[in-house]
Protein backbone atom coordinates (compact mmCIF):
# COMPACT_ATOMS: atom_id res chain seq x y z
CA UNK A 1 0.00 0.00 0.00
CA UNK A 2 1.38 3.41 -0.93
CA UNK A 3 0.93 6.56 1.10
CA UNK A 4 -1.22 9.26 -0.41
CA UNK A 5 0.30 12.70 -0.20
CA UNK A 6 -1.73 15.84 -0.46
CA UNK A 7 -0.09 18.73 -2.27
CA UNK A 8 -0.77 22.26 -1.15
CA UNK A 9 0.43 25.64 -2.30
CA UNK A 10 1.69 28.38 -0.02
CA UNK A 11 2.88 31.94 -0.61
CA UNK A 12 6.15 33.31 0.72
CA UNK A 13 7.47 36.88 0.79
CA UNK A 14 11.13 37.75 0.26
CA UNK A 15 11.46 40.03 3.29
CA UNK A 16 14.79 41.45 2.21
CA UNK A 17 13.21 43.05 -0.86
CA UNK A 18 9.60 43.73 0.25
CA UNK A 19 8.76 47.43 0.55
CA UNK A 20 5.54 46.91 2.57
CA UNK A 21 3.36 48.67 0.00
CA UNK A 22 0.29 46.68 1.05
CA UNK A 23 -0.92 45.73 -2.43
CA UNK A 24 -0.95 42.06 -1.48
CA UNK A 25 -3.12 42.74 1.58
CA UNK A 26 -5.87 44.19 -0.55
CA UNK A 27 -6.26 41.13 -2.78
CA UNK A 28 -5.83 38.26 -0.32
CA UNK A 29 -9.29 36.68 0.01
CA UNK A 30 -8.49 35.12 3.38
CA UNK A 31 -6.61 38.02 5.00
CA UNK A 32 -3.57 35.78 5.34
CA UNK A 33 -1.07 38.61 4.84
CA UNK A 34 -0.06 41.38 7.20
CA UNK A 35 2.54 44.11 7.11
CA UNK A 36 4.91 43.40 9.98
CA UNK A 37 6.14 46.47 11.85
CA UNK A 38 5.70 48.55 8.71
CA UNK A 39 8.78 46.93 7.22
CA UNK A 40 7.66 43.90 5.17
CA UNK A 41 4.64 41.73 4.44
CA UNK A 42 4.41 38.27 5.91
CA UNK A 43 2.06 35.39 5.20
CA UNK A 44 0.17 33.48 7.88
CA UNK A 45 0.76 29.94 6.59
CA UNK A 46 -2.20 28.61 8.59
CA UNK A 47 -4.57 30.78 6.54
CA UNK A 48 -2.86 30.83 3.14
CA UNK A 49 -4.40 28.57 0.50
CA UNK A 50 -1.82 29.40 -2.17
CA UNK A 51 -4.24 31.01 -4.63
CA UNK A 52 -1.44 33.27 -5.94
CA UNK A 53 -3.48 36.46 -6.06
CA UNK A 54 -0.93 38.24 -3.87
CA UNK A 55 1.97 37.22 -6.12
CA UNK A 56 0.12 38.49 -9.16
CA UNK A 57 -0.55 41.87 -7.53
CA UNK A 58 2.91 42.47 -6.00
CA UNK A 59 4.54 45.33 -7.97
CA UNK A 60 8.01 44.35 -6.72
CA UNK A 61 7.56 40.67 -7.61
CA UNK A 62 8.78 39.48 -4.21
CA UNK A 63 6.03 36.95 -3.49
CA UNK A 64 6.48 33.36 -4.59
CA UNK A 65 3.94 30.56 -4.44
CA UNK A 66 5.40 27.15 -3.69
CA UNK A 67 3.92 23.70 -3.80
CA UNK A 68 4.44 21.83 -0.54
CA UNK A 69 3.52 18.35 0.61
CA UNK A 70 1.17 18.05 3.55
Amino acid sequence: MTAITKRQRRAEVDRAVCVACGCCLKVCPLSAIEVYRGVYARVDQRRCVGCGMCAGECPAGVISVWEVQA
